[in-house]
């Protein structure tokens, strides 16, 4: 009896906590058909990474040999056991209210060795056949990633993965497998998400998979850090191009589809007022977010870039370029936080590097005075002005493209002897959504085509080199016991923000298998 009264207890708190927050923002603020989803990748959430036939991927391969660089050694190897229990978190979906649900597929789950040649995994295939129906038949509709940083071992083995030139044709004919397969009830696809992270974290510093970088940059055993990033984004460019390229001639007409692509980026706020900090903030926006969507709009690379990097940057031929040019349908923007941009006066041209390369400085105070609220993890910064700042900006140099807010998140630092009740009444992250969500609805006001807006994360889940010492999830997995899943103050409140109606009925607040 004591804990149901603790719970009671809890759980009036927490609605009286609601009940105030959700004054001043209501679903209705938001266009008619603007949709409201939550992400995963799987990675990150699947788990059953050796099982029912999976082939490898280079995030397999990288958690085992290099343990020492995930923050607390630990890998996706069952991570939230998604593969699992799936039909649990749709139920937990439904009942928040989610209208969608972004995830990824597993290449080499369903294409072992990467390539058709290399056999198809039929269990694969019935994974996500039945993932997408059972969110379909709950009346939630997928956005599905097709390359969410796992890159099969098999073509890494091969010829380096996306090093290679190889890799456009073989990613052709995996995208074709998919839309083939898939395309009959997804509408909604992305290419490839945060190939800028992937490029730069992978190939320049070698932070993530597949952990490459010159030794003058970090502990690698191969790479060079001032060439392999461009190489690797070029191919992922010229992949993208060739996959929406073949959906648009063979699919789009009969699955009624559309498809993009997700680019991140901190929004760059000019340290000082003056032009060179001016000119620095917006060479590191074409550093991390015109180095895709610039030749996706444009057919080539922002002028900066050009000139800075020179001949180690790709030169796209005159078919790709008129290829890559208007290769989307919508673009995927993920926004979490903000930088002051700066001169960067130290350079070398001996120790070359993409994250030098810009010769900006990033930092997150001036003068000791943060650039937004501070929260528990180092790099978040509460900066809700950004996320309209960055959609101006978009509009303004990239040809006012229909977005979706692909991730915006709050992350927690994991700390493992806090009680879940005190874990749950997740105050500051249900803050951010609410100022994002605020500043959102002004630049929706201000004439921006934002298409939908979805949370990361689902679930708490394996954060790359950060493992799970980083909770962003709006529903609590318990690690220590079963995964269990519970909702977040956040979530509960989406759960009430989503209802047409503004009316709270009391669900359990623990979600689990019995």
């Amino acid at each position: 009896m004591e804990t149901h009264h603790h719970h009671l207890f809890f759980y009036l708190v927490a609605l009286a906590y609601i009940f105030a927050c959700i004054e001043g923002l209501n679903r209705s603020d938001f266009p008619a058909g603007f949709v409201f989803g939550a992400g995963s990748s799987a990675y990150q959430d699947e788990g059953a990474a050796y099982q029912d036939g999976k082939g490898s991927s280079i995030w397999d391969t990288f958690t085992t040999i290099h343990p020492e660089k995930i923050l607390d050694h630990s890998s996706g190897n069952v991570a939230q056991d998604f593969y699992h229990r799936f039909k649990e978190d749709i139920a937990l979906m439904k009942e928040i209210g989610l209208d969608s649900f972004r995830f990824s597929i597993s290449w080499s789950r369903v294409l072992p060795k990467g390539k058709l040649s290399g056999g198809v995994n039929q269990q694969g295939v019935k994974f996500y056949n039945e993932l997408i129906n059972e969110l379909l038949y709950n009346g939630i509709q997928p956005l599905v990633t097709l390359f969410h940083w796992d890159t099969p071992q098999a073509l890494e083995d091969e010829y380096n993965g996306f090093l290679s030139t190889n890799i456009v044709n073989d990613f052709y004919h995996y995208a074709d497998f998919c839309f083939k397969e898939f395309g009959d009830r997804v509408k909604n696809w992305t290419t490839f998400n945060e190939p800028n992270t992937f490029s730069s974290e992978g190939y320049a510093t070698g932070n993530t998979a597949p952990g490459r970088c010159s030794s003058y940059v970090g502990n690698c055993t191969f790479g060079n850090s001032g060439t392999e990033p461009y190489v690797v984004a070029h191919h992922i460019i010229l992949s993208h191009a060739t996959a929406v390229k073949l959906y648009r001639e063979n699919y789009q007409a009969s699955q009624m589809g559309e498809i993009g692509i997700t680019v991140s980026t901190y929004w760059m706020v000019p340290k000082y007022q003056t032009i060179s900090s001016s000119n620095a903030a917006s060479r590191a926006l074409d550093f991390a977010f015109g180095w895709f969507v610039n030749p996706i709009t444009y057919g080539d690379y922002p002028e900066s870039m050009r000139a800075l990097v020179g001949n180690r940057l790709p030169n796209f031929t005159e078919a790709q370029s008129k290829m890559v040019k208007e290769s989307l349908d919508f673009l995927g923007v993920n926004y979490y936080t903000a930088r002051y941009a700066d001169d960067s006066t130290s350079s070398s041209s001996i120790n070359l590097s993409y994250s030098t390369d810009s010769h900006v400085d990033l930092t997150t105070d001036k003068d000791g005075i943060p650039i937004g609220e501070p929260t528990p993890s180092g790099w978040l910064y509460i900066y809700p002005k950004g996320i309209q700042e960055l959609l101006l900006y978009v509009k303004k140099n990239f040809n006012n493209p229909p977005i979706i807010i692909t991730e915006n998140g709050f992350s927690d630092v994991n700390n493992n002897s806090l009680p879940i009740q005190d874990a749950l009444n997740d105050s500051l992250r249900l803050k951010y959504h609410q100022l994002h969500l605020s500043s959102l609805i002004k630049v929706i006001k201000a004439g921006i085509n934002v298409k939908g807006y979805y949370v990361w994360s689902f679930l708490d889940d394996f954060e790359w080199e950060f493992g799970y010492t980083y909770r962003l999830g709006i529903n609590y997995v318990d690690y220590e016991n079963g995964l269990t899943r519970y909702m977040k103050n956040t979530a509960l409140w989406f759960r009430d923000f989503l209802q047409k109606e503004n009316v709270i009925t009391g669900p359990p607040l623990l979600y689990s298998n019995q």
